[in-house]
């Protein structure tokens, strides 16, 4: 059974490689799932998978790549259908 997590994360993470940062951590752990930069600086990030996965990719995510600077991160259980692809936007 999947389970699904949204985030928001905030600090310097547009421009410097994160949302394939993201897309690297989903392949490892076989997630589905999205990373979209949004319009105030902050990048969404949803990850679908194996619950176990998935939280293990939460952390390598919370580090953020070698340029990048995480400030912050709200995770959010989501229950609703998810498509099971990696999608970066």
């Amino acid at each position: 059974m999947n389970y699904a997590v949204r985030g928001f994360v905030s600090g310097y993470v547009q421009g410097v490689g994160f949302r394939n940062h993201v897309k690297q951590q989903a392949s490892v752990f076989q997630l589905g799932g999205h990373a979209m930069n949004l319009s105030d600086g902050r990048v969404e990030i949803l990850l679908v998978g194996l619950r176990d996965h998935v939280l293990e990719a939460q952390k390598t995510v919370a580090q953020g790549p070698r340029y990048a600077r995480v400030d912050n991160v709200s995770w959010e259980v989501v229950k609703e259908p998810i498509p099971g692809t990696f999608r970066v936007g």
